[in-house]
């Protein structure tokens, strides 16, 4: 390869890795000190796994040993990523794997509300919006063919995306297996409005969000058994075919909702969406729209 084009192909690396690395840099100061839990001194810092991390999904390398390899032998690797020292394998994976989870969430944390002030901020009239979600993801980098299993070996994350500005609000992590419903009130602040899909349907759960304030619209299972309390009228040329306050439950089945909800439903391409909601200020045209900005792919 002509010279020339090596170094274009460098500088473009170096380029695209301060685009993504200097915002984390900025905030770096803000994270807890990442503290030896033994005598020996840190072989990585925790500057040094997050260089890792981000070079490892730039360069979409298939695995931690690939990555290490690459931190040993290429040049802007070794100058730019890798700790000035160097890295081998047990250290690296021992550094990545064990330690330096608080001080992310630190760096997560103040790159989003950084981002929130900058962003502009759409939906205005329909106030606050924050999409909830749980997602297995990978729990490792590198995992030996024999381990691997698809529903097992994974960690979860339990993320809020603040719908207004495009960008992530809250992250939190747990065991693959680990609930998702709990979240809910941990990532809304009172006043927001929390849009779930089916997997959160929880009428305990609708009834302790209304005392902070926290609001929700969150879609459940369409045989769902309602008492109706009070019905809202319609428009024929809407999407909108129900809109009432109810009781979800039974008080047989001890699940009946304390706190009567908004339920809305509305139909959308031959597909029928059930809404639960305590949103009461705005139509019944806008919930829907709120939970289709919430559940876009």
């Amino acid at each position: 390869m002509p010279r020339s084009v090596k170094r274009h192909r460098k500088k473009l690396r170096s380029l695209s890795f301060q685009k993504y690395y200097h915002p984390a840099q900025r905030v770096l100061p803000f994270a807890p000190e990442l503290r030896s839990k033994g005598y020996r001194p840190l072989n990585m810092e925790f500057e040094d796994q997050l260089k890792a991390l981000i070079y490892y999904h730039l360069e979409e390398h298939t695995s931690g040993r690939h990555l290490v390899q690459v931190l040993k032998e290429d040049d802007f690797a070794r100058k730019n990523i890798a700790p000035k020292t160097g890295i081998n394998k047990s250290s690296f994976f021992e550094a990545i794997n064990h330690r330096g989870l608080e001080q992310m969430q630190s760096v997560f944390n103040n790159l989003c509300i950084e981002a929130s002030n900058v962003l502009p901020k759409k939906h205005r009239h329909l106030g606050e919006l924050v999409a909830i979600d749980g997602s297995l993801i990978n729990g490792v980098l590198s995992m030996a063919w024999a381990d691997y299993r698809k529903n097992s070996k994974k960690a979860k994350i339990h993320l809020g995306f603040n719908v207004n500005k495009a960008v992530p609000s809250k992250i939190f992590f747990t065991n693959g297996n680990g609930a998702e419903r709990p979240f809910v009130s941990q990532i809304l602040s009172p006043g927001q409005t929390g849009i779930c899909d089916r997997g959160y349907q929880d009428h305990a759960e609708f009834d302790s969000l209304q005392k902070p304030g926290k609001r929700f619209v969150i879609r459940i299972k369409a045989n769902t058994i309602r008492t109706i309390v009070r019905r809202y009228d319609t428009r024929p040329d809407s999407i909108v075919f129900f809109d009432s306050e109810v009781l979800l439950g039974t008080v047989q089945n001890n699940n009946q909702t304390q706190k009567p909800v908004r339920l809305v439903g509305y139909r959308i391409h031959h597909v029928e969406y059930w809404i639960a909601t305590d949103r009461r200020d705005i139509t019944a045209e806008q919930v829907a729209e709120i939970y289709g900005n919430g559940v876009k792919p």
